[in-house]
């Protein structure tokens, strides 16, 4: 004879298993979004571009628009419209809440343009004209860090959107215009 579990024990299992599954999708989303690094095996060179078929990507306009426009949608919502708001400020409500949210969106950013300029490789007039945005965008990288820690003031507010305005821009004059696209928090911290 089989004695039944109780209900207590079947649900404490299947939130086990729904925890364990979101975690494994998880981890498979974040794996595939992030994708692998490419590295230069042949030797280094002046600018980038595509050298063979091999290198260039499908759709590479199309994600770059994607990926720049998730950099720039971030970069107004959590950074840029908080500070005009005086969410950063001392004192001001929610301020540590604006400060994690500007922090995670200031590497998510850096992240989306380091993969922009990946996508841009694929086509080479992006590839050429993106370029010369590179030390720009490399200047983002320890900002999130920045903001998370109250640290940041206009200039690094500032720079966050002069280097989303020049990719914008590169983007327009090659034929692949960046619209904002705000991601969600959870893509923020995933």
């Amino acid at each position: 004879m089989t004695v039944p579990q109780s209900p207590v024990r079947d649900r404490a299992a299947l939130r086990r298993g729904v925890v364990a599954l979101l975690l494994a999708c998880t981890l498979t989303l974040g794996a595939v979004a992030c994708g692998g690094s490419k590295k230069n095996e042949g030797g280094a060179s002046g600018s980038p571009s595509p050298t063979g078929s091999a290198e260039k990507q499908k759709f590479a306009k199309t994600r770059f628009v994607t990926n720049a426009g998730l950099a720039a949608g971030a970069t107004y919502q959590w950074i840029i419209k908080p500070y005009k708001a005086g969410a950063f400020n001392k004192g001001a409500q929610h301020r540590k809440t604006a400060l994690v949210k500007a922090g995670l969106a200031g590497v998510f950013t850096y992240n989306r343009l380091k993969a922009a300029v990946r996508n841009a490789e694929g086509d080479p007039t992006l590839s050429k004209a993106l370029a010369p945005l590179n030390s720009g965008i490399e200047s983002l990288k320890n900002l999130g860090t920045k903001l998370r820690k109250g640290e940041a003031g206009s200039a690094d507010v500032d720079q966050f959107q002069n280097v989303i305005n020049n990719v914008k821009d590169v983007g327009k004059k090659n034929g692949a215009e960046v619209k904002d696209q705000v991601p969600s928090t959870s893509q923020l911290g995933g």
